[in-house]
């Protein structure tokens, strides 16, 4: 097995051997095995190690286990202690992906203070299989079935064309010390349960199991190649704009092809979307209709559809006190300078008589019943009646603040000032409020 490593990393991964590497280690075979590896090809490592506190006294038994097998190898080794319960109650999450969250941002933390070039993982041939097994019983496309990467940006997988019986093999052949964790027999786990009772069965129907898996793995990586390209032609059709909160998509472009289906599932994959039967109907929907994942919004807009991500937090209200203050807002920073004439009016900017204004001024979201009094127009006019006339899209609807004087509207931040607080011949002095 050492060979045929060094002969894969020479032909696929040549970078690995001038790299600084960084070797995720729980303490199991898997890991215990590709430290070894890597420690017999000479190359560069460092090992890093995460303690969830989910097994008591086993879990710290496996991080003094990584510590002695470093010191043994004089190599350096990082461990670090996590709260993973905590963790996943607080955001919500699985244990599992609790544990593996923690564990990425750790490692990419590590990787950016301590200049490591690549992380490597232990991922095998097997781990492949079960992962493509799970994306297919709960439903995938062809990304989720063409297997773990064996380069992601930093993490690197040289295992993947090794099979769990190699590096069995080879820790036993090497007279290996490793930790076993007894969560790993368990079936409640969906791995798990594939890995000790389905592909048992899938390798007795067809002993040549993996050989074939990776056969097809590799098929449908070319033909993943081969949509990635013609995709992104399709989609420098398709996108209109990319904004800072938003990108807009040309209805048209999906529609002139006879499975727009297929194409909005590549264009939007990445987003959460589950419903797709819905996103394709917003090509027909009205304007405003939507469609939610759990972290963005899709949503009908003329002949567009724009793609939002979900605020998370809710806008509060900000207070102004005096007009010496810069005020930070979410569109950018808010100041106030007494000037002698009006200058042009730019969107960001209005012009008004200092004297009409009352202190505090507040920036808040806009609510239904909002009224003001559009600059250079006779009358009021309903906020929402405005945002109507101006086509203004739900997304940006959302996003509107209002600068407000006491409960008057003094300009809807960054689309129209409001004509009672306008600058007259009986104004003495011009305050210049600008958005930068």
């Amino acid at each position: 097995m050492l060979e045929k490593l060094q002969q894969h990393i020479t032909q696929n991964l040549p970078f690995l051997k001038e790299s600084k590497l960084l070797i995720a280690i729980s303490g199991g075979v898997d890991s215990v095995v590709l430290v070894n590896l890597c420690y017999n090809l000479g190359l560069d490592i460092s090992l890093a190690h995460c303690n969830f506190n989910l097994r008591g006294n086993e879990s710290d038994d496996d991080e003094q286990f990584v510590i002695e097998l470093a010191n043994k190898l004089d190599i350096e080794a990082f461990t670090e202690s996590f709260d993973t319960e905590g963790y996943a109650v607080l955001n919500k999450v699985s244990i599992q992906m609790a544990a593996r969250e923690l564990r990425y941002f750790w490692f990419d933390e590590l990787a950016q203070q301590l200049a490591f070039d690549y992380i490597l993982t232990a991922h095998h041939a097997d781990d492949n299989l079960e992962t493509f097994l799970i994306n297919f019983s709960r439903g995938t496309g062809l990304d989720g079935l063409t297997g773990i990467p064996e380069v992601n940006n930093k993490f690197v997988r040289p295992l993947l064309p090794f099979s769990r019986e190699n590096v069995i093999d080879y820790a036993k052949n090497n007279n290996l010390q490793w930790r076993v964790d007894s969560s790993n027999a368990s079936t409640k786990y969906l791995r798990n349960k594939l890995r000790h009772e389905i592909i048992p069965i899938l390798k007795e129907i067809n002993p040549s199991l993996l050989q074939s898996y990776q056969g097809t793995i590799s098929n449908l990586s070319d033909t993943a190649d081969i949509v990635e390209d013609y995709m992104e032609l399709f989609l420098a059709e398709a996108i209109d704009t990319i904004e800072d909160n938003k990108i807009v998509f040309n209805i048209s472009a999906f529609k002139k092809h006879n499975n727009p289906k297929a194409y909005l599932f590549e264009a939007l994959k990445d987003y959460g979307f589950t419903q797709w039967n819905d996103v394709v109907n917003l090509l027909n929907a009205q304007s405003g209709k939507y469609v939610l994942s759990n972290t963005h919004r899709l949503i009908k807009h003329g002949d567009t559809l724009l793609l939002s991500e979900i605020e998370t937090e809710e806008i509060k209200t900000i207070t102004i006190n005096t007009f010496s203050e810069v005020t930070e807002t979410p569109f950018g920073t808010l100041s106030f300078s007494v000037v002698d004439t009006i200058a042009h009016n730019e969107a960001n900017t209005i012009f008004v008589d200092k004297a009409l204004l009352k202190l505090p001024l507040t920036i808040r979201k806009w609510e239904v019943g909002d009224v003001f009094f559009p600059f250079g127009m006779v009358g009021k006019k309903r906020v929402s009646k405005y945002f109507k006339d101006e086509k203004l899209s739900l997304l940006d609807k959302e996003s509107s603040l209002l600068l407000c004087s006491g409960e008057d509207i003094v300009w809807i931040i960054n689309r129209r000032a409001d004509n009672r607080f306008r600058v007259t011949e009986n104004t003495n002095e011009i305050i210049k409020i600008e958005l930068k």
